[in-house]
C-alpha cells in the first residue's frame, strides 16, 4: 500500500477544481429581489388567470439545463407539437444554468416550464416560492418517494418549514464505481458477486494488486473527482437528518466527516502509482484496461464507452461499512422538471409536463441518458445499472454530501489535501472553519 505522504511529491503541482460549482455562492441582495420577484409575479399571476392561456396559440418558453440530453428533448418536444399543434416550445438551452436562472429571476422573466439539477441551487430557489408547489399533486402518486424526499430535503436546506415538493423528479442517477468485469475475473474475483461490504472491498482491492492489476484508477489533477468516492462513503455513514446538527452546533465536521474522511484516505492507497490525472485521462486509461475500477459516477459510463465501445463494464455501490444491511446508495435527482408559479399558462405547461412524464417516453430517455427513471416500479437505462437498481426500488438512497453544505466551501481543494497528506483532523478543521465563517456572515 501506499503511505499518503508519499502522493506529495507526485502531484502536489496538480491544478485546482476546475469543475464549475453548481450554485453560485448565495447572497442576501439575490434573495431578497428572488422574494420580491415572486410577490409581484403573484399579482400578475392572478390577473393573467383569467386571460388567454386557452384561447388561440399559446407559446411556452422551455429552460433545459442539461447539455448532453439536448437532442433527446428536442425530439420529446417535436413529439408534443406534433400532438398540439396550437402550442409552440421554444426551448432555452443553457449551460450555466444557476447564474441563467438567477438573472431572470430578478428580471421576472420566469420560464413556463423547466428541467433543473437536483442540486443545492434547486433548494435555493424552490423555497423562494420560484416553482409551483406538487406536493399534494396526483402527479407524485407513481414517484419514487425516496425521490421526492430529497427534493423537499433541499427545500428545507433554505427554510426548515418547507417540507413541500417543488418539482417532480424525472430522472436518478448514482455514485459508486465502474467495474470492469474482466480483470475482476483475471483477478480471481466474481464480478457477479461484488463487495457489499467495507471489509469485503479492501480485500478486493488487494486481491486485484497482487494479481498485478492497478485496483483504483484515480484522477486526481481535478480534485472534484474526489468528492465521488467521499460522498459514496458518506450515503451509508452520515444521515441526511445529521447535517441538521452543524448548524444547530450539536455537532461537528469531526464528528460528521471524520469516519468518512479515514476511509478517504485508505480508498487511495490503492490507486495507480501516479493518480495525478485528469478526469479525461483516467477516464480514457481504464476504458483501456489500466485499472479495474473507476470511482465516479453513473455519468462516466457512456464517455468510457465513447473510448472503448466493447469493453465489459457493472455499476456497483461503495460500502462503507460491515455490516450489507446498512449499505445506501448515494443517488440523487438528475432531474428535476418544474413549473413557474406564476406562468401564464398553467394549463398548456401543465399538459407538456404530462407529455414528459409519460413512462415509455421516460424509459426511452433514461436509456438515452444512462439513468434511472422516477418511478416507483423504477426502471434502469442500462444494463450496466442492474446491479445497483434495488438500492432505488428498497428506497436505500441518500443525496450528495455536497449538497448540505454552502457551495462556497472549498471541499475539493481539502478533500486534496487531505489525500496529500493523510491528514484527517486538519481536513475536518480547515471545513469546519469554513462553515463557521459562513455562518457567522449569515443574518438568520
Amino acid at each position: 500500500m501506499k503511505s499518503a505522504s508519499s502522493w506529495t511529491e507526485r502531484w502536489s503541482s496538480s491544478g485546482h477544481d476546475r469543475r464549475p460549482n453548481r450554485m453560485a455562492a448565495k447572497t442576501r441582495s439575490i434573495s431578497r429581489a428572488i422574494a420580491a420577484v415572486c410577490a409581484g409575479a403573484a399579482c400578475v399571476a392572478a390577473l393573467a388567470g383569467c386571460g388567454t392561456s386557452t384561447a388561440g396559440n399559446v407559446t411556452l418558453e422551455f429552460f433545459q439545463y442539461k447539455v448532453e440530453a439536448v437532442s433527446q428533448f428536442k425530439k420529446l418536444v417535436k413529439g408534443f407539437e406534433a400532438e398540439h399543434p396550437n402550442i409552440t416550445i421554444d426551448i432555452i438551452n443553457t449551460a450555466d444554468a444557476a447564474t441563467d436562472l438567477r438573472t431572470r429571476f430578478v428580471k421576472n422573466k420566469v420560464p413556463d416550464v423547466l428541467t433543473v439539477d437536483g442540486g443545492r441551487y434547486f433548494g435555493e430557489f424552490a423555497a423562494s416560492g420560484i416553482f409551483q408547489d406538487f406536493t399534494d399533486d396526483e402527479i407524485l402518486d407513481n414517484i419514487n418517494p425516496q425521490m421526492v424526499k430529497l427534493l423537499k430535503d433541499l427545500a428545507k436546506l433554505y427554510d426548515t418549514s418547507a417540507d413541500r415538493a417543488y418539482g417532480i423528479p424525472f430522472a436518478g442517477n448514482a455514485n459508486g464505481y465502474v467495474v470492469n468485469v474482466d480483470l475482476w475475473r483475471q483477478a480471481g474475483l466474481d464480478p457477479d458477486n461484488l463487495p457489499e461490504t467495507w471489509s469485503e472491498f479492501i480485500a478486493a482491492m488487494k486481491q486485484i494488486q497482487q494479481a498485478g492489476i492497478t485496483p483504483i484508477e484515480g484522477s486526481l489533477a481535478e480534485p472534484w473527482t474526489t468528492q465521488a468516492p467521499f460522498a459514496s462513503l458518506a450515503g451509508t455513514l452520515v444521515p441526511i437528518s445529521e447535517y441538521s446538527k452543524l448548524s444547530g452546533g450539536t455537532a461537528t465536521f469531526a464528528d460528521l466527516w471524520g469516519p468518512v474522511a479515514e476511509k478517504e484516505v485508505e480508498f487511495y492507497q490503492y490507486t495507480q502509482d501516479n493518480p495525478g490525472v485528469t478526469y479525461q485521462q483516467a477516464t480514457q486509461d481504464f476504458a483501456n484496461g489500466k485499472a479495474a475500477i473507476l470511482p465516479l459516477g453513473t455519468y462516466v459510463v457512456p464517455q468510457v464507452r465513447m473510448v472503448n465501445p466493447d469493453i465489459n463494464v457493472k455499476f456497483a455501490q461503495l460500502p462503507a461499512t460491515d455490516d450489507p444491511d446498512e449499505q445506501v446508495l448515494t443517488a440523487g435527482d438528475d432531474t428535476v422538471l418544474t413549473i413557474s408559479a406564476t406562468t401564464k399558462h398553467p394549463k398548456e405547461s401543465r399538459m407538456f409536463v404530462e407529455f414528459l412524464m409519460d413512462e415509455d417516453r421516460l424509459k426511452e430517455y433514461a436509456e438515452s441518458q444512462f439513468c434511472f427513471t422516477p418511478f416507483k416500479d423504477t426502471y434502469a437505462g442500462d444494463e450496466a445499472l442492474q446491479n445497483i437498481l434495488h438500492f432505488y426500488k428498497e428506497g436505500r438512497i441518500a443525496d450528495f454530501a455536497d449538497h448540505y453544505i454552502p457551495s462556497s466551501m472549498t471541499m475539493a481543494g481539502s478533500l486534496q489535501s487531505l489525500l496529500t497528506t493523510g491528514n484527517v483532523e486538519a481536513f475536518t478543521n480547515s471545513m469546519q472553519t469554513q462553515w463557521d465563517q459562513i455562518q457567522a456572515r449569515t443574518v438568520q
